[in-house]
């Protein structure tokens, strides 16, 4: 899935001759925390926050900072065509809750965290009704493989599979599953010599 699909679109900028005020009661306005910025030509030159801003609220009453000042003038940016996967590594790397989406040096949306994660969400089916069945599936190589396909004959419908992070010992995965009986198929998977962690549904 490319970023271009869940970004937002046409996302609300702001001049890089405007104040730092003006900037705050932009984002409080339109209540958001990642503000781009524009010159000009409609280029995208910088990025600001609503933590960078509020700490440079006060100094800017008395000096001359501007909103040029504190913007990050060469901040991370992604192409809409970027997977969403790369995106959420890029974002979970380097702990940010946005990024800028730019295309031939023109802003054409921003992705946040937020976006990332209902897109994992409704891509793993969390949010519909459904069953599980954990299982621990060992160093076989050919085992989700085989899981799989007694998943399957045992009349489970395979909506998502997750893996248990930092797990090497018992590499769990976790199947979720249309709405079905699950306790029929733990019992085959154990049957075969695989060991069921959990069942829910």
């Amino acid at each position: 899935m490319r970023i271009r699909s869940l970004m937002i679109k046409n996302p609300i900028t702001i001049s890089e001759d405007a104040s730092i005020k003006d900037a705050l009661d932009l984002m409080n306005a339109h209540s958001i925390r990642h503000l781009p910025v524009v010159n000009h030509d409609n280029n995208f030159i910088g990025f600001v926050t609503l933590t960078d801003l509020k700490q440079a609220f006060i100094p800017s009453m008395v000096t001359d900072l501007s909103l040029k000042d504190i913007m990050v003038k060469d901040p991370i940016v992604l192409h809409p065509d970027t997977n969403i996967e790369t995106a959420a590594r890029i974002i979970h790397k380097h702990k940010i809750g946005g990024i800028p989406v730019v295309e031939n040096q023109k802003l054409i949306g921003i992705i946040t965290i937020t976006d990332i994660l209902e897109a994992f969400v409704s891509m793993m089916g969390l949010l519909t009704n459904s069953s599980r069945v954990d299982v621990a599936l060992g160093a076989n190589p050919k085992a989700f493989k085989e899981v799989s396909h007694i998943i399957q004959d045992s009349g489970g419908q395979i909506i998502s599979v997750g893996m248990a992070p930092h797990r090497k010992d018992e590499n769990i995965y976790y199947f979720r599953l249309k709405p079905c009986e699950v306790e029929p198929i733990a019992d085959s998977l154990q049957k075969s010599g695989y060991k069921v962690i959990g069942t829910e549904g």
